[in-house]
């Protein structure tokens, strides 16, 4: 258990996440929060379409947690990358993220964003797309830019929050914070139903 903010009481509200850069996107809400990285399988399931994996996952590790901490809200959030409707792993070497780079060069891939809040038997869940058109890329600027980002462990070999946005021609979303993993408009809303409003003044 890792926690994010040093405090002497344990906050109402619970990231099941391990993700440094979800951490950043949630403290802009100033709503105080453990980290927790949640224990769960992540194998897709033969043919689970990559909207429905995301999703998955997502419910999955906010109920993990949340069976340990009942009494607090949990967020559970996954992302998976689509291209031609088929899910995009992680690459976990360079060679592997080379190929995947060369496979999205011009292309458009979808980065599915999904959230879960859980608090006892309250369960919210929603999925954030992100399409994103890939530039034409060459060998070596593919070669630059792992070198510089080493993305293994990024589904799509693109860590959109680092130098793989110069990876994009162009984003589409509704929640310019989805492509990180986080959709913190949507999140906004989902917390305003269990009590944790971040423009409510009796937040702290």
């Amino acid at each position: 258990m890792a926690k994010v903010q040093n405090t002497l009481v344990t906050p109402r509200l619970i990231l099941a996440s391990s993700s440094k850069y979800r951490q950043e996107l949630l403290t802009r809400l100033k709503i105080p929060f453990l980290s927790v990285s949640p224990d769960v399988d992540e194998t897709p399931f033969p043919g689970e379409p990559p909207e429905q994996l995301a999703l998955r996952l997502a419910l999955a590790k906010a109920q993990h947690i949340a069976q340990a901490y009942p009494k607090h809200v949990v967020i559970g959030a996954d992302q998976v990358a689509s291209l031609h409707d088929l899910p995009l792993g992680k690459p976990g070497h360079a060679a592997a993220a080379h190929a995947q780079l060369q496979q999205l060069s011009g292309q458009t891939v979808t980065f599915f964003s999904a959230m879960a809040v859980v608090l006892g038997s309250h369960v919210q869940s929603t999925v954030v797309p992100t399409h994103c058109v890939f530039r034409h890329l060459s060998e070596a600027a593919i070669a630059r830019y792992i070198a510089i980002d080493q993305p293994f462990d990024t589904a799509g070999s693109a860590k959109a929050e680092c130098l793989g946005i110069a990876l994009m021609q162009s984003m589409h979303s509704s929640d310019p914070t989805s492509i990180i993993g986080l959709p913190l408009i949507e999140l906004t809303k989902m917390l305003a139903q269990v009590g944790l409003d971040p423009l409510d003044e009796h937040i702290q």
